[in-house]
């Protein structure tokens, strides 16, 4: 089991509850849908498994590891478990494609040779082979998230945790990276995508674990939301 969550509760110190007694597993190779109106908590969700906060109740496991229980020392190993995907794609706008996804590796320490040699192979995998070269400001918006998402899988996460990566693509451009997304999960990446993209999950047939005022609602695999 990849992601273990018992009895997990937020509170924030203005009174807000953000997650409410959640029990979740996931396992390793899922593609999971986390959906909910803003405020239902995902965004909560999310940075409790990337240890940006800890919960005020309950445990938490990443790949066996106690999230509550570890070091300072030890966060950035964990974190380099995880990729994530942003919305508004995050880019650095002085860096092109090539620099970008590298960037990614050269904070972990990764050697010249293993970023050159691992960076040309997932340029390639997102299809942005040619465009290396080129700056955030030179490409579209589909281009930019593919930047995106080959920056968070380039170290090989278990994880890939995605904040809406479609949130600001034309439909046609979304179901391109929804494809691209499928790929990464069927070479063995565990996917968790926030999403309000009730079109797309319904058609994925994945499985979606809903959250409305902290609380998991429903968890279903292979779903249509109508």
């Amino acid at each position: 089991m990849l992601v273990q969550m018992y009895n997990v509760s937020k509170s924030y110190d203005n009174g807000v509850r953000a997650l409410n007694d959640v029990t979740l597993k996931i396992e390793r190779g899922e593609f999971v849908f986390l959906m909910g109106h803003s405020g239902a908590g995902k965004s909560t969700f999310i940075k409790l498994l990337m240890r940006e906060e800890l919960p005020t109740r309950g445990q938490i496991f990443v790949a066996s590891r106690s999230v509550l229980r570890m070091k300072k020392a030890e966060i950035p190993q964990l974190r380099r478990n995880i990729g994530v995907i942003f919305q508004d794609f995050k880019l650095l706008e002085n860096k092109t494609v090539w620099e970008n996804v590298a960037f990614a590796m050269q904070v972990v320490g990764a050697t010249s040779q293993q970023i050159k040699a691992r960076v040309e192979e997932t340029i390639n995998m997102v299809g942005l082979s040619g465009r290396e070269s080129s700056f955030p400001s030179q490409l579209s918006g589909g281009e930019q998230q593919r930047v995106g998402i080959a920056r968070a899988i380039v170290n090989r996460p278990l994880i890939v945790i995605a904040d809406e990566p479609t949130g600001n693509l034309d439909a046609d451009t979304a179901w391109e990276i929804m494809e691209l997304m499928s790929e990464i999960n069927r070479k063995g990446t565990t996917i968790i995508m926030a999403t309000h993209a009730h079109e797309i999950v319904r058609r994925m047939h994945k499985r979606v674990i809903c959250l409305d005022k902290g609380c998991v609602v429903s968890d279903q695999q292979g779903v249509s939301i109508a």
